[in-house]
């Protein structure tokens, strides 16, 4: 009894809790900073896809997945992780969703201005939530549809409002946030039984064989100015990936989630200042609605 009494005393001693809160305080601001590299790592290879004009989709794909594959396939064999993994039809499964998801993306990239593609594709927790209704029997409040029309809302607006904004190019966004919200509901259905770099391996592996294929009725030499861009982007969508997995496993979903929305910021900064690209307030007020959305989802999920 004596020795109970002392451990509830010494698990409530005030040194030790803030000892623990100091832990867990830092352990919040390590994720804030992965997630800052990781967000500033996508940004960068968005941009490289922006850049690479002259290069189909298909062949940025490959690209893209190649580079990060070799570094994958490399941490893979460093930290003696199995590629085999346990669920292979999920991640196969994955992989080819998140290729269509990068291809429509890309394909978006190059016909809508950088910080309307990065903000519009931040519509895919609507479809996610849909498609978890749906599939995983996942209930949508009504706050939550309050979120989705609000996001919507910014998708007429920024559509409405910015001529750029083109039908096609809004079909390529749209198809990618669906895909990339099929994607979410994949990872939940995998859940905690795969390591995240297999899960990365195994997308990687699919996007190279995938982007490879379809690239190969219009391969393209890429010209000598084109070569570091081709790099950044297997260079940075590894640390992005990276970065992210590691700000999720020290840090809790509500906490890390809000951070990436801030590539839509950087997004529309690198748009005006390499690309030369401006917007009307009309056009930044749909892009407002639809990060503002979306944050606010987060938010009311987070509460739930």
């Amino acid at each position: 009894m004596k020795c109970a009494v002392e451990n509830i005393v010494h698990d409530y001693d005030p040194y030790i809790l803030r000892l623990h809160m100091s832990e867990q305080q830092q352990n919040i601001w390590k994720a804030l900073q992965y997630m800052l590299f990781s967000v500033s790592a996508f940004t960068v290879l968005n941009a490289c896809v922006k850049y690479l004009d002259s290069i189909s989709p298909y062949q940025i794909v490959f690209f893209r997945a190649a580079g990060t594959l070799i570094l994958c396939l490399v941490l893979l064999r460093v930290r003696g992780i199995s590629l085999r993994g346990t669920h292979q039809g999920l991640l196969i499964a994955r992989g080819v969703v998140g290729t269509i998801s990068m291809a429509f993306f890309f394909f978006a990239v190059k016909e809508l201005p950088f910080g309307s593609a990065v903000s519009l594709r931040y519509l895919s927790p609507i479809f996610a939530a849909l498609l978890a209704m749906l599939w995983l029997k996942e209930r949508i409040t009504v706050v939550q549809w309050f979120c989705f029309l609000m996001a919507f809302a910014g998708v007429l607006v920024l559509k409405g409002f910015d001529p750029r904004v083109s039908i096609l190019g809004l079909s390529y966004i749209l198809l990618s946030a669906f895909f990339s919200g099929m994607v979410y509901v994949l990872i939940r259905r995998i859940g905690l039984r795969e390591h995240p770099i297999v899960i990365v391996t195994y997308f990687m592996i699919c996007a190279t064989l995938i982007g490879g294929v379809l690239s190969i009725g219009d391969w393209r030499v890429p010209v000598q100015s084109d070569y570091w861009a081709i790099g950044a982007l297997g260079l940075f969508g590894f640390f992005g990936q990276f970065f992210m997995t590691k700000a999720y496993q020290i840090a809790s979903v509500g906490v890390v989630a809000p951070m990436k929305y801030l590539e839509s910021i950087f997004a529309l900064l690198i748009g005006w200042i390499w690309f030369g690209e401006g917007y009307e307030i009309s056009a930044l007020l749909g892009i407002v609605l639809i990060v503002g959305g979306m944050l606010l989802n987060i938010f009311v999920k987070r509460r739930a």
